[in-house]
């Protein structure tokens, strides 16, 4: 356990901490019987195969390789392809708020986040809070992802502070326990009143 006064930055992910996210968000517009919604998520747009275009995998190879597996789907993938902000379906409760007031006292804010990097340019302007960032590392544009060792150590390179400097925040505990077993220090998200508190006895808030 390193000392709390050795904090220099605070390094959020994106995805369940800040914002929500759910694929089922969109496709419930789109698919109504509730048993083929289910079977849709299980079998045609799931989360591990969206990780491929996390891991840098371009659109334009996943969605017809899809849409030739699913063709009673094809219009269904076509909207996963270009209105992905609708499975952002709001804020986190509370993150935002805390990530203004640590801003606001001139700490260093970074993110580690696994997100395509297409979609990546479709949502970031819908989130303004990030903007507090002074930089963010990308899975997709970078072709690795969490919790892969290498994404760590290109964002302890990219930010300028050891990982023993930093303070990484997320809400699943593989990219959690990648970062601490790198040196940072960690904290594993399950809500914003909890976060407070953590950052309140670090010294942070």
């Amino acid at each position: 356990m390193h000392d709390a006064g050795q904090i220099e930055a605070v390094v959020f992910d994106v995805g369940r901490v800040i914002v929500q996210w759910d694929l089922r968000h969109l496709f419930a517009k789109l698919i109504d019987d509730p048993a083929e919604l289910d079977w849709f998520c299980d079998h045609v747009v799931t989360e591990r195969w969206h990780f491929q275009h996390d891991a840098g995998r371009p659109l334009s190879d996943m969605v017809p390789e899809r849409q030739a597996l699913f063709p009673q789907y094809a219009d269904h993938l076509h909207a996963y392809a270009t209105r992905f902000v609708e499975t952002v379906p709001g804020r986190v409760e509370g993150t935002a708020d805390l990530i203004e007031r640590l801003a606001a006292q001139n700490i260093p804010l970074y993110g580690i986040t696994n997100f395509g990097a297409e979609f990546w340019d479709q949502f970031l302007p819908t989130e303004p809070v990030l903007e507090n960032m002074r930089d963010i590392v990308v899975s997709g544009v970078e072709r690795v992802a969490k919790p892969d060792p290498r994404i760590f150590r290109l964002a302890e390179k990219r930010f300028g502070h050891p990982a023993e400097a930093m303070l990484f925040i997320d809400d699943n505990p593989a990219n959690v326990e990648s970062a601490a077993a790198l040196g940072w220090h960690t904290h594993l998200f399950t809500d914003a009143a909890t976060l407070q508190t953590d950052l309140a006895a670090r010294g942070l808030l």
